[in-house]
């Protein structure tokens, strides 16, 4: 179902070329900026919070800030959401946005209401990288990093959004209406390091938006550098994309394990624990027919993952929770969803052995928004796209990786499904 657009993206009138956006400004780089203006640094407070808290765009009415700072602020700066260019409704509540971020590219993102929580799933790249055989952006190709405030702009639209549309219902005026934030949408958020650290900040600032760390996640594929200096640097949820329980079928599935194995990537996680703020890694497995949903699989996965609580060894295995995720299908990954008995029956077998494990509710797949189905519009400048169609016609024609599922569908055209 689309939607139109109800509320406009709301933006500083008459930004002019080279104005900062000051949505990608975390408070440090905002007081920087104001120390620029010859302004103290309480007025980079206050103007976060008029941005972040309030999701005010115009310095005019942002009526506490000194005269000489609002007077001073256009022309040299401005607060922007994206365009939206096309906004979709679930029939389980899910919204889906695209955002506009030029030159040909746009952007997804996926509001998930729960009883107990509101999820926002924001993207992080025009495009993947990564190319992981089972994800419609991977099969997108890259384009380009987004930048620190084109992944904020996405919470503040969404938050701010979502208020007035609450208000104009008759609804009672929440101080926050996402709870959770995950960075799961397009792209690999820590090969997008530069921006992704400022983001995150603003996401956990008590002045901004006030996000536990334990309620915001980065998902990766496993980018074993960045996970040490993401725990240095801003430790949150971290979830890994894992999808098989060794490096033979990993490395087909997901392409940068031939760069970081499991063990490599495993090691890295166990550091990562000594500062995270949750317990344990979530493991991502993306439930595939015929190519990593067996009993043998499942009895790999145990022995990989390892005791959990006390008996856990400190050199091997992970404290971890295991996510199995139905795969959603788009025309041209060539792969089916497991059974929903095969699913049940793994999820079985991990909690049997004493391991967490639990089954992902699909959401939004109606309007392709449920996990791995994100894919916007992008311009490849890789050639990624031609590469994964490549490598199907060769797992086509391989009887070895084809007797293990992995086969191109045939017909399937180049073009991702966009959600």
């Amino acid at each position: 179902m689309n939607l139109p657009h109800r509320i406009a993206a709301t933006a500083a009138p008459g930004a002019s070329p080279g104005s900062v956006n000051l949505l990608g400004l975390d408070r440090p780089g905002l007081a920087a900026y104001c120390a620029d203006l010859d302004q103290k640094p309480f007025r980079a407070a206050q103007l976060f919070r008029w941005i972040h808290r309030q999701g005010v765009a115009d310095f005019a009415a942002m009526s506490d800030l000194a005269k000489s700072l609002r007077e001073a602020l256009p022309g040299r700066a401005h607060v922007a959401a994206l365009p939206v260019v096309g906004e979709q409704l679930a029939a389980d509540g899910c919204v889906k946005w695209l955002f506009d971020v030029g030159a040909g590219d746009a952007i997804e993102s996926v509001f998930i209401p729960e009883a107990d929580r509101a999820t926002l799933c924001i993207s992080s790249q025009a495009g993947c990288a990564v190319g992981c055989r089972f994800c419609a952006t991977g099969h997108q190709g890259f384009s380009r990093n987004l930048t620190s405030a084109e992944i904020v702009a996405q919470l503040w639209y969404a938050e701010h959004q979502l208020r007035r549309l609450g208000a104009a219902q008759g609804k009672a005026s929440a101080e926050r209406v996402v709870s959770n934030v995950v960075l799961m949408g397009m792209g690999e958020p820590l090969q997008n390091y530069a921006a992704l650290i400022p983001a995150l900040r603003i996401m956990l600032d008590d002045q901004g938006y006030g996000l536990s760390r334990r309620r915001v996640t980065v998902s990766t594929s496993g980018v074993v550098p960045m996970i040490d200096r993401l725990r240095e640097d801003c430790p949150v949820a971290l979830a890994v994309s894992l999808h098989a329980p060794d490096d033979a079928l990993r490395s087909e599935l997901v392409p940068l394990n031939r760069k970081y194995g499991i063990d490599e990537l495993f090691a890295a996680c166990r550091r990562y624990l000594e500062r995270a703020p949750r317990d344990f890694i979530t493991l991502e497995y993306c439930m595939l027919e015929g190519i990593n949903d067996s009993a043998e699989h499942a009895q790999k996965l145990i022995d990989l993952i390892g005791p959990q609580g006390p008996q856990a060894r400190a050199d091997r295995g992970l404290s971890a929770k295991v996510n199995l995720i139905p795969f959603n299908p788009f025309a041209q990954s060539g792969l089916k969803r497991s059974s929903p008995e095969r699913v049940q029956g793994f999820a079985a077998a991990l909690q049997d052995a004493g391991l967490i494990a639990t089954v992902r509710k699909t959401r939004g797949d109606d309007i392709a928004a449920a996990c791995g189905q994100l894919a916007g519009e992008v311009q490849d400048r890789t050639r990624i796209r031609a590469r994964l169609l490549r490598a199907a016609v060769h797992w086509q024609a391989n009887p070895s990786l084809a007797g293990r599922g992995i086969a191109a569908e045939p017909g399937a055209p180049e073009q991702g499904n966009a959600r």
